[in-house]
């Protein structure tokens, strides 16, 4: 019927105006509002992308561009090389030392490190009376630094005064020149690097230990389970996560080594603890051959970065989240 009056339906129809808000500004605050989303987002992301670009990604692009060339004492290239420099180096016996070397210390340091953070933090998870100090005194390592750490072993190491031939004499075994033989330095850096990466894998370890539900073990204890079985059918899979990202960061972590190593051995005795990082730091601030140090960072990053992803492809397959 209203159809029949065009002017009744005239007056019933909505008007679209400026003083009216419809669909159609709607739409247009909606994209205005998502446009200063975006700029409030580029407004506090400036900052940090800037950081990122003077100190990490310009040096990064910067370091490759120096490894394809000669350099002079200033860091200038001279001469284009290509990848010389990089198959010079890959020949070089001095620097496939120091490649076997950083192997070894990484895979001690890593081994060690989660195996001796998940032995405390298991020890830590009982519930016997006074182990809120010893908690205490796992994560202590978390608060020194590498100096302090770095003269306390050399003390521990010292072979006259040192506790650790101290101890070996009372037991007659024979005096260890810990710092001056290549094998024993070794075992010595390493030993140091473990101890003080056990207060941060501890903790790590200790919290995800907490969150794994108790009725798990009460119904295994009910089956009538062994304590290891419990362990390496419960408690590592329900922390695998955790041990997963631990694995990586310490990995990480022990190829970038340098303080202990400058402080204690100086890459010796006879290079045998001349680590990546560490032969880095002295073909550029000591040579002053910043090509040859170029080319090595670079190899040590593709290095880690190849490792991490094997570490991905192999573990993330056994990680039950």
């Amino acid at each position: 019927m209203i159809n029949s009056f065009p002017s009744i339906k005239r007056r019933l129809k909505p008007k679209q105006s400026p003083d009216t808000p419809g669909q159609t500004n709607a739409q247009t605050a909606s994209f205005e509002l998502k446009r200063n989303d975006k700029y409030y987002a580029w407004l506090f992301l400036g900052p940090s992308l800037l950081a990122l670009s003077i100190f990490v990604f310009y040096p990064m692009l910067r370091t490759l561009y120096l490894s394809f060339f000669l350099t002079n004492s200033f860091g200038e290239p001279t001469v284009f090389v290509g990848f010389r420099n990089y198959l010079n180096l890959l020949t070089t016996k001095s620097y496939l030392a120091s490649l076997q070397a950083t192997g070894i210390y990484v895979v001690g340091v890593t081994v060690f490190t989660i195996i001796g953070g998940l032995l405390l933090a298991a020890t830590a998870n009982q519930r016997v009376r006074g182990i809120e100090l010893f908690r205490t005194m796992f994560t202590s390592t978390m608060g020194v630094s590498v100096s302090v750490s770095a003269i306390f072993w050399l003390f521990m190491f010292n072979p006259s005064v040192g506790l650790l031939n101290k101890v070996a004499v009372w037991l007659h075994l024979p005096a260890i020149n810990w710092l001056t033989e290549p094998h024993w330095a070794m075992v010595a850096i390493i030993m140091t690097s473990v101890w003080m990466h056990l207060g941060f894998t501890f903790l790590i370890f200790f919290g995800a230990l907490q969150a794994v539900p108790k009725t798990l073990y009460d119904a295994a204890d009910v089956a009538g389970a062994s304590r290891r079985y419990q362990f390496f059918h419960i408690t590592l899979p329900m922390i695998s996560p955790t041990l997963f990202f631990v694995a990586v960061i310490t990995l990480i972590s022990a190829f970038k080594s340098f303080g202990l190593i400058d402080l204690m051995t100086a890459g010796g005795p006879t290079n045998a603890t001349n680590l990546l990082v560490y032969r880095i730091y002295q073909d550029a601030f000591v040579d002053g051959n910043y090509a040859l140090a170029s080319t090595e960072s670079i190899i040590l990053a593709i290095i880690i970065a190849a490792i991490t992803v094997i570490q991905f492809k192999l573990l993330a397959k056994r990680v039950h989240y």
